[in-house]
C-alpha cells in the first residue's frame, strides 16, 4: 500500500479528532515497515495527548483494515521544527522560509538543495539557492523539510556573520 492510499484511509479519522494530517512517511525494510504519521493542530499545536489519542485510533483502524503486509511500527508525531513539507499547499504556507529538498532524479548532477522558497505553483517549487533560482517539480521531490533558524529561536548561539556584531564601546576623551 502506498503513502497516498494510507493517507486516504487515515485522514478522515484525523479530521474527526479535530486535527490536521500533515503527511505520512511509509518505508519498508527486511525487519518490517515503518508508518510515520505527522499530525498538527494549527491553532494550539499538537501535544503528547493528541499523538497518543491519534495513535490508538490509527492503530485500531489499521488492525481492522490490515493494509500493510507483515510487521510494521506505527509512529505518530507532531511535525516539529524541521517540519516535513508534502504538498504544494505546505510550500505556499511556508513561502520565504528556508527548506532542504532531496529529489528522486538529479537536477544538474545534484540531489540535495537548500534555500528560501520563492515561488510555488501546483506543479513546481522554486527556491533561491546561493542567489540562483532552482525550480523543482513536486513530482521529483523525495523529501522536503523546513530548516529552522535555531539562533533566532534562541535555541543555539548565533553563527558568526549571521547576527549583528557588537558595536565597540565609545571611549571617553
Amino acid at each position: 500500500m502506498s503513502s497516498a492510499q494510507l493517507q486516504q484511509m487515515i485522514e478522515p479519522l484525523i479530521v474527526d479528532l479535530g486535527l490536521e494530517l500533515v503527511g505520512i512517511e511509509f518505508a519498508t525494510s527486511a525487519s518490517g515497515g515503518l508508518v510515520r504519521v505527522y499530525i498538527d493542530e494549527p491553532e494550539r499545536g499538537v501535544g503528547i495527548e493528541d499523538c497518543e489519542r491519534a495513535s490508538r485510533e490509527i492503530s485500531a483502524l489499521l488492525d481492522v483494515n490490515d493494509p500493510i503486509a507483515g510487521r510494521y511500527t506505527l509512529e505518530v508525531s507532531s511535525p516539529g521544527l524541521e517540519r516535513p513539507l508534502f504538498t504544494p499547499e505546505h510550500f505556499r504556507r511556508f513561502a520565504g522560509e528556508q527548506v532542504k529538498i532531496t529529489v528522486n532524479l538529479p537536477l544538474d548532477g545534484r540531489r540535495r538543495f537548500q534555500g528560501a522558497i520563492t515561488d510555488i505553483d501546483d506543479e513546481r517549487v522554486t527556491i533561491d539557492q546561493d542567489g540562483k533560482p532552482v525550480t523543482i517539480a513536486h513530482a521529483n521531490i523525495a523529501k522536503a523539510r523546513l530548516v529552522p533558524d535555531y539562533a533566532a529561536l534562541g535555541l543555539a548561539p548565533a553563527k558568526p556573520g549571521k547576527a549583528d556584531k557588537p558595536k565597540p564601546a565609545k571611549r571617553k576623551k
